[in-house]
């Protein structure tokens, strides 16, 4: 099949949306498409029953299609194994948003080829794969979407550790760029969000310290909501951003702005959310 200039048409009544990741961000993705009446399908390593019937349970739609499979996103076979659950359990797919990421921390020093291959499998590999199987899927919807949940660590800011996690969300975008210029042709978008710290339950190994250390630097004076994130997602996935492609939204309350540390003010009672 050769390239078409704008989208094909899609017979289902309602839109279906891929959504990768069962916690924190991908819970909140989820949960949005769920009360915007898209049919969703829910992937990761294990997903719960209960997080299922919770997901259900907010669907404002009549007949709207709530499913899940469990798939670890960094084995070969799992890109074709998500493509097929999203035409046999939905019958199509408009809306591909890849969440899966993990971030063990590293120094330089104890750096190995094994660890990189493991951020690299889940936090690049995947996605790609992920994007290219689920391709003849999004041709054939008129509302073809790929959003991609990178991060400011690695396309914009550095933190000691996540050398490889850095690099892997830089890389992220890098395939975004070149995606979008492929998938164009078929009226397919693809675009990112890059959070900055965000409260989840990813967070919360990482100590009081941390946290408190990195809430100091953002000017807005507290972590990132995943529903803030998801509310980025959902944009990149609706009509209204039907003309953007190969862009990133950056969500950090204003982390990236400071050249400095003295550069953040005190954040107003009143104004902290």
């Amino acid at each position: 099949m050769s390239p078409q200039t704008g989208p094909q048409t899609s017979p289902r009544a309602r839109k279906v949306a891929v959504v990768g990741g069962t916690r924190g961000i991908g819970a909140a993705v989820t949960s949005t498409f769920a009360r915007a009446g898209h049919d969703v399908l829910l992937t990761g390593r294990t997903v719960p029953d209960a997080a299922v019937e919770k997901f259900r349970a907010e669907a404002t739609g009549a007949g709207q299609v709530v499913e899940a499979v469990a798939l670890d996103s960094a084995a070969p076979d799992s890109a074709g194994q998500l493509a097929t659950a999203a035409s046999s359990l939905l019958g199509g797919l408009d809306v591909l948003c890849l969440n899966a990421g993990v971030f063990p921390s590293r120094s330089l020093a104890e750096l190995t080829a094994a660890d990189i291959r493991e951020v690299f499998a889940v936090n690049v590999e995947s996605q790609m794969l992920a994007v290219a199987a689920c391709l003849p899927l999004l041709r054939q919807s008129a509302h073809g979407r790929v959003v991609l949940t990178s991060s400011i660590t690695g396309p914009v800011t550095g933190f000691p550790g996540w050398s490889h996690y850095g690099a892997s969300k830089a890389a992220q975008l890098g395939f975004m760029r070149t995606a979008a210029l492929e998938l164009a042709p078929y009226g397919i978008t693809v675009n990112a969000v890059a959070p900055g710290n965000v409260a989840t339950e990813g967070l919360d190994g990482m100590g009081d310290a941390y946290l408190a250390q990195m809430t100091a630097t953002i000017p807005l004076g507290r972590l990132a909501r995943p529903q803030e994130i998801a509310d980025a997602v959902e944009f990149l996935a609706s009509e209204r951003a039907s003309f953007i492609t190969g862009q990133v939204i950056t969500v950090d309350g204003g982390q990236t702005l400071p050249e400095s540390p003295e550069a953040v003010l005190p954040v107003a009672p009143a104004v902290r959310g």
